[in-house]
C-alpha cells in the first residue's frame, strides 16, 4: 500500500509540474505574439485636422512612476486581465495640454476623468494651470462623465461646461484623515512594542500605541485639513461662479436636497449647481460630434487621447542639439530608504548619485530638487542632504520645489536648499524623530518557545525573540533625542532661525504650505515652473534648458522596456488588459492594511531612527 501511495504522489507531482510548465509556456508565447503583433501593427500616429483632445488618464497622478519590471508587469496583466495600480505622470498631462493650447488642430479639450485615481489637490493644481492656459486661447473645455469623485471634480470645475450622466453621482464630502489603530490587536498577539519618539505632535506611531487618535494629533490634523479644504472650496467656487457657502452641507441638508431631487444624485448635482447638464453617453457623443465632427467608421466624435497626442507631438518636434546652460531637475518621490532604490522610491545612495551627476555636469548651472515624500530613514535623508551641500559648495544654487508632501525626511532634504518653494496645499513640516521595533518573547512564550544563552556583555546577541533590556531602551531614546536636536539645528542654520524658534513650530507638527510660509519654513508659494525660474534667477541665466536627471537604462534594458511598453499599449487599446474603475470595500480594507504595515516593513535605517509622516495622507 505504501508503495502504491509513493507511486501515486510521484506521478501526481510529475503531472502538476508538467501542467505548470505548459501554462507558463502558453503565457510566455502569448506575450511574445502580442509583442510581435503590436510591433507589426505599429503605425504613425496622426493628429486629426479638427479634433478634441481627450484627457483620459488611467491611474494615480504621480511625479515619478514606480519602476516595474516590464516583463513581470505584462505577465501579470496577461494572466489577470488587469493592470495593477496604474500611474500617470503629471508632466505628461501638463505637456499634452500645453502643446494642444497652441495646436490649431485641437479645437476642444474633453476632460474624461473617471479612471483618474488618487489625484491630490497639489498635483491637480499644476494640471489646472495648464487647463487655464488652454482656456485662455478661447478654445472650449468640456468635462464629461458617468460620475465624478471629489478629486476629479476639482479639475472638472475648470471646464466651460460639465455634463453628467442622468444616473451618475457627485457628492463633495470634504477631507479627512483616518487610519486603523492596532494597539489592542498587537497586545492580544502578545507582541511587545518599543516606541521612542520626540515631538508633541509626532503621531506616526500612534496607530501602534493607541486605539484612537490623540487630541494633539486631532488638533494638528484639523488645522491643515481645514486649510486644504478651504483651498479646494475657493477654487471650485471661483470656477463655478458660486458662493463658497454652497459647500459643507450637514447630513440633514444633503438628505433633504436629495429628497427634493426624488432620490436622484445626478439631479441633486444639477440642482445644486455642481454640473450644467444631464446627458446620456450617446447625447454627450452627439454634442461633441456637433463641435468637432465625427469619425464616420466609429460613429464617435473626432478625437485623440492624450497619450497618443503626446507621442505624436514628440515625434513632430525636431531634436535640439544646442549646448545651452541647463537647470537640472531631480525628482525625489516616495519613502526615503537606504542604498539604491528603484524609481518611485527615494534611495539615499541612488538619489545622491543623481544629484552628483548634476554637480559634476559642467552644463548644469542650477538644480531644482522636486520633493514629493512623507520621509523615511533619517540616515538616508542625511546622505542626500550632504550631496546637496556639495552642489551648493560647487557654486550651483539649489531650489527645493515641494509637491504634495515634503514632510519629516522630505523636509530634511529640502531644508539645505538655497530657496524653498511650496504649493499652498503642500503638506510639510512634521519635524520630529521616532524609532520603533517589536519583540516577540511573549508571543513565542505562548507557543512554548523561549530564548536563552550567554554573552560577553549584558547586551551581546540581543534579538527580537527576547525582552528588551532597560539599558538598550535608554540608549535608543538618547539616540532619538540626538536625532531630533540635529534636525532642529539643520533647520535653524538653513532657515536663519534660532533652535528654540524651530522647536516651537516643530515637535512633529504638520503644516500646510501656507502655514509653512507664515512660519518661515518655506520662502515662497508657487509651482514647479516658479521653482525653475527662481533657480535661473539665482544662477543669472537668461537662456537655458531644463534637464531631467534620472536613472538611465542601458540600451538592452531600454529596448526591452520599449517592446513591452508597446505590447502593453496594444493590450490596453484592444481591451485585453482592463483597469479597475472602482475598488470594492474589500479592496479598500486590504489596501489600507497593506499600506500601513508596509510603511514599517520598508524602514531600514541602520540606527532605527526615522523622520516619517504617516499622518500626512488624506482620506
Amino acid at each position: 500500500m505504501a508503495k502504491f501511495f509513493r507511486s501515486f504522489f510521484s506521478k501526481l507531482g510529475y503531472l502538476l509540474n508538467l501542467f505548470r510548465k505548459i501554462i507558463i509556456n502558453i503565457v510566455f508565447f502569448s506575450v511574445l505574439i502580442l509583442i510581435f503583433v503590436s510591433l507589426s501593427s505599429e503605425e504613425t500616429i496622426n493628429v486629426p485636422k479638427s479634433a478634441a483632445l481627450v484627457l483620459d488618464p488611467v491611474g494615480r497622478l504621480v511625479e515619478q512612476q514606480v519602476e516595474v519590471d516590464p516583463f513581470d508587469a505584462l505577465m501579470g496583466e496577461a494572466i489577470t486581465g488587469e493592470q495593477e495600480d496604474p500611474e500617470v505622470l503629471l508632466s505628461d498631462l501638463t505637456s499634452a495640454i500645453n502643446n494642444a493650447a497652441s495646436d490649431s488642430r485641437i479645437e476642444v479639450l474633453v476632460l474624461k476623468l473617471e479612471r483618474l485615481n488618487g489625484a491630490d489637490i497639489t498635483k491637480m493644481a499644476e494640471v489646472a494651470l495648464a487647463i487655464e492656459a488652454f482656456k485662455a486661447t478661447d478654445k472650449k473645455i468640456i468635462a464629461i462623465g458617468d460620475g465624478f469623485s471629489q478629486g476629479q471634480y476639482y479639475l472638472a470645475s475648470y471646464a466651460d461646461e460639465i455634463w453628467l450622466n442622468p444616473n451618475g453621482w457627485l457628492i463633495l464630502d470634504g477631507y479627512a484623515r483616518k487610519q486603523l489603530y492596532v494597539k489592542s490587536a498587537i497586545e492580544k498577539l502578545g507582541i511587545s512594542q518599543h516606541i521612542f519618539r520626540v515631538g508633541t505632535y509626532k503621531s506616526a506611531v500612534e496607530p501602534y500605541m493607541r486605539d484612537n487618535m490623540s487630541e494633539q494629533a486631532k488638533e494638528a490634523n484639523r488645522l491643515w485639513l481645514n486649510e486644504l479644504w478651504q483651498a479646494y472650496k475657493t477654487v471650485v467656487a471661483t470656477q463655478r461662479n458660486m458662493p463658497i457657502d454652497n459647500f459643507d452641507e450637514t447630513i440633514e441638508q444633503l438628505v433633504s436636497k436629495v429628497e427634493n431631487a426624488d432620490g436622484n444624485i445626478a439631479q441633486y448635482a444639477l440642482d445644486n449647481g455642481w454640473v450644467d447638464k444631464l446627458m446620456t453617453r450617446s447625447q454627450m457623443n452627439q454634442a461633441l460630434i456637433d463641435m468637432v465632427g465625427d469619425k464616420t467608421t466609429q460613429n464617435t466624435f473626432d478625437n485623440i487621447g492624450f497619450e497618443h497626442y503626446l507621442a505624436a507631438s514628440k515625434a513632430e518636434q525636431l531634436p535640439d542639439f544646442s549646448e545651452q546652460d541647463q537647470i537640472a531637475m531631480v525628482v525625489a518621490k516616495g519613502t526615503i530608504l537606504n542604498g539604491r532604490q528603484p524609481a518611485g522610491t527615494i534611495g539615499g545612495d541612488s538619489t545622491a548619485s543623481l544629484l552628483r551627476k548634476a554637480r559634476l555636469n559642467d552644463q548644469v548651472k542650477a538644480v531644482v530638487l522636486r520633493v514629493d515624500s512623507p520621509g523615511g530613514s533619517a540616515f538616508a535623508s542625511e546622505v542626500i542632504r550632504q550631496e546637496i551641500e556639495l552642489i551648493k559648495g560647487a557654486g550651483k544654487p539649489v531650489v527645493a520645489s515641494m509637491g504634495t508632501y515634503a514632510a519629516s525626511g522630505g523636509y530634511w532634504i529640502s531644508a539645505p536648499a538655497d530657496k524653498i518653494i511650496a504649493s499652498p496645499t503642500t503638506i510639510t513640516g512634521s519635524i520630529g524623530i521616532f524609532g520603533m521595533f517589536m519583540t516577540f518573547e511573549n508571543t513565542l512564550g505562548k507557543l512554548g518557545v523561549y530564548t536563552d544563552g550567554v554573552g560577553t556583555t549584558e547586551y551581546a546577541g540581543f534579538g527580537v525573540t527576547e525582552q528588551l533590556p532597560e539599558g538598550i531602551g535608554k540608549l535608543i531614546q538618547l539616540n532619538i533625542n540626538r536625532g531630533y536636536q540635529d534636525f532642529l539645528e539643520l533647520v535653524a542654520s538653513n532657515r536663519n532661525m534660532s533652535v528654540s524658534d524651530v522647536d516651537n513650530i516643530a515637535q512633529g507638527r504638520v503644516w500646510s504650505g501656507i502655514q509653512a510660509y507664515q512660519n518661515g519654513l518655506v520662502d515662497q508659494l508657487g509651482t514647479t515652473d516658479d521653482a525653475i525660474q527662481l533657480a535661473a534667477n539665482l544662477a543669472n541665466l537668461d537662456n537655458y534648458d531644463v534637464k531631467l536627471i534620472e536613472k538611465q537604462l542601458d540600451p538592452i534594458e531600454q529596448m526591452i522596456q520599449d517592446m513591452f511598453g508597446q505590447a502593453y499599449s496594444f493590450m490596453i487599446d484592444n481591451g485585453i488588459v482592463d483597469v479597475k474603475k472602482q475598488n470594492t470595500y474589500a479592496d479598500v480594507l486590504l489596501r489600507t492594511l497593506k499600506a500601513q504595515l508596509n510603511y514599517f516593513n520598508q524602514f531600514d535605517d541602520p540606527q532605527g531612527i526615522y523622520s516619517f509622516c504617516l499622518t500626512c495622507e488624506i482620506n
